[in-house]
């Protein structure tokens, strides 16, 4: 059975700050993309080019906190990580610290596949995009006003805020992911985002982190983390997903669940996160006031922002 499950981000995301334009906006954007991957597995795409799509499809948004929505450190610029994941063999690739590349999470794919290495950051990341054939754009092409206003109200402060923090009465949201199961029967996952608000330069959180933001493997389950990425590092959260159901035998709602509902609420660690079994069993779990999120499977499509 066929599934795929996207986020575009979790946290304080209240009807009374999001206007019925944007809302209309988040759930056609999420809606088209879940639909748009999905149609990719039943004309016999792989995991891991269903969820490349779906997370290239929200990076080109502007609407999402990764590619071209991407958010403003704390020297007014663009830093974008991404990782991606296969499940059948373990095989993953990862990027952090680029902002010339349009597509972190295709630039991800490539260290997996083009390079002997999982993970490359900062210049030599980008000097990598080149040699691969990874389409770059020019700062301009990241250049949101909101997102630049939004840097403006906490530049010069020590503050750095989660995308979704309530105090920057925030209208668009974080980290995107996409978790899928294939035809074959192989699961993938993938993470991309920009990060937090006026973050220190040089900051990398949990979505690039293979077993932090980002896990897939074909015995258990894929899974995506959106949230506070220092905690999320911390707890390795992705991964104890998977250790949950592979040593404990839990099922995926089961280790979800335990994850974001105790285990993160009692470390005050915010944020949600979605997986896919290897049955094809969708999660979405998130301990925030709302997720950006849609999944679906041959007999169930839903896309939801609130709880």
């Amino acid at each position: 059975m066929i599934s795929i499950a996207i986020h575009g981000g979790a946290g304080v995301i209240l009807r009374e700050n999001l206007s019925p334009e944007k809302e209309t906006a988040y759930i056609h954007a999420l809606t088209e993309t879940v639909r748009t991957a999905y149609a990719a597995l039943e004309n016999g795409a792989s995991a891991l080019d269903a969820v490349e799509l779906a997370v290239k499809l929200m990076e080109d948004s502007p609407l999402f906190n990764a590619g071209r929505g991407s958010v403003y450190n704390a020297e007014g610029k663009h830093e974008m990580d991404a990782a991606i994941m296969s499940g059948s063999d373990l095989s993953a690739g990862a990027v952090a610290l680029v902002n010339r590349v349009k597509n972190p999470v295709s630039l991800a794919r490539a260290v997996m596949e083009k390079s002997n290495h999982v993970f490359l950051a900062g210049a030599g990341a980008e000097e990598f995009a080149v040699k691969a054939g990874i389409e770059l754009a020019n700062k301009d092409y990241f250049h949101d006003e909101f997102r630049f206003q939004q840097w403006q109200k906490i530049n010069g402060t020590n503050a750095a805020k989660l995308d979704h923090d309530v105090s920057l009465n925030e209208k668009k949201f974080g980290t995107v992911g996409a978790v899928a199961l294939d035809t074959s029967g192989n699961l993938a996952a993938a993470t991309s985002t920009g990060g937090m608000t006026n973050k220190l330069q040089g900051r990398i959180g949990d979505s690039p982190l293979i077993g932090a933001g980002t896990y897939a493997n074909n015995q258990t389950c894929a899974v995506s983390c959106t949230g506070h990425g220092e905690l999320f590092i911390k707890h390795v959260v992705a991964y104890d997903v998977h250790c949950l159901m592979y040593y404990k035998g839990m099922s995926l709602a089961e280790a979800c669940n335990y994850v974001v509902n105790q285990k993160l609420t009692e470390a005050k660690a915010e944020g949600g996160l979605i997986a896919v079994d290897r049955f094809g069993n969708v999660a979405l779990y998130f301990n925030t006031p709302g997720m950006y999120r849609a999944m679906k499977t041959p007999s169930e499509e839903y896309t939801a922002i609130f709880k």
